[in-house]
């Protein structure tokens, strides 16, 4: 391996999944899934945002697997998922459906995060069957529905056509990251994190991002530029909360914002002072209490009996 993929130790190292799953998605494509925590424990499902991998949800799992069963996957292209030249919301929700589908029991609901692009995932299939069949509630991360790089702040200058076209060639760049040197964490560091930002936390979020193909990134960048999930977010039914930092350049508290007016159920938005884009990373603690505390509010209150993951491909 020519790229260290994620840190190897402290509280980002991934933790070792209990069992890893194949996943078709509804075109052929292959998904890897990781399952954390016991068999029979109530469920949560997370989605990773652009980029990233199973790995960002480190924290979150090492917390929630000891009473949890935590369902991770990793996007198409991201991670050891294989890249496929679909890209789009619709694949998107094809993807966390066939997830929903092969990991759950028919009845069984659970807990969905998403961060970024994976809080985009929930939008797009909120409409979908398997959505609405399995979904308890939602748990939205650093995210926004539309007018992603107009209202971006990367680029430190007023609101416009000139801040609008180049926020568009950075994050759309076909240029490689290369390695994670000082110069490439402090980049990272400013376009996605907040200022106070521990250094273990910008080397975990940098290693991560850093391993996503420039191929990939780029194809991806096409689908955020021009994203209008607006309609999604209206179809969004569970109860559903949100959190952004204060300091998030990428998709900022407005987003938020708009989500709360729009959505049929806001059950909340928290707006974590001087936290960046990486919420997960930035607030593990509050995002991770944010997830339990909609288990236990929407999940386990309405357990009646044990139920069983539908049998799903072993990975090789």
């Amino acid at each position: 391996m020519s790229r260290l993929t994620h840190v190897t130790s402290g509280p980002y190292a991934p933790p070792v999944a209990a069992r890893e799953l194949t996943v078709r998605s509804a075109d052929g494509t292959r998904l890897h899934v990781e399952v954390h925590g016991p068999d029979g424990a109530p469920a949560v499902v997370l989605a990773h945002g652009w980029t990233c991998s199973t790995a960002f949800w480190a924290a979150q799992i090492r917390e929630l697997a000891a009473d949890h069963r935590v369902i991770a996957y990793d996007q198409r292209g991201h991670g050891r998922s294989p890249a496929s030249p679909d890209c789009g919301t619709d694949t998107l929700a094809d993807d966390l459906e066939a997830v929903l589908t092969a990991t759950l029991a028919p009845g069984e609901r659970a807990v969905i995060a998403g961060h970024s692009m994976g809080g985009m995932t929930i939008m797009a299939a909120s409409a979908r069957p398997a959505f609405r069949a399995h979904a308890a509630a939602v748990l939205l991360c650093s995210t926004g529905s539309s007018r992603l790089v107009t209202e971006s702040t990367v680029v430190p200058i007023r609101p416009g056509r000139a801040r609008t076209w180049l926020t568009g060639r950075i994050l759309g760049s076909r240029a490689p990251l290369g390695p994670v040197t000082p110069l490439a964490r402090r980049i990272l560091k400013y376009a996605t994190m907040g200022p106070a930002s521990d250094p273990h936390m910008v080397e975990a979020c940098a290693r991560i991002v850093h391993a996503c193909p420039r191929t990939v990134r780029h194809a991806w960048s096409a689908v955020l530029h021009t994203l209008d999930l607006d309609h999604g977010v209206r179809q969004l039914r569970v109860p559903t909360e949100i959190v952004v930092g204060t300091a998030d350049r990428l998709t900022p508290p407005v987003h938020a914002r708009s989500l709360a007016a729009a959505l049929p159920s806001c059950a909340g938005v928290t707006e974590v002072p001087g936290v960046g884009h990486m919420t997960p990373v930035e607030a593990p603690g509050q995002v991770t209490a944010k997830i339990r505390a909609l288990v236990t509010a929407h999940v386990t209150a309405h357990i009646t009996a044990p139920t069983h993951a539908v049998p799903a491909e072993e990975s090789a």
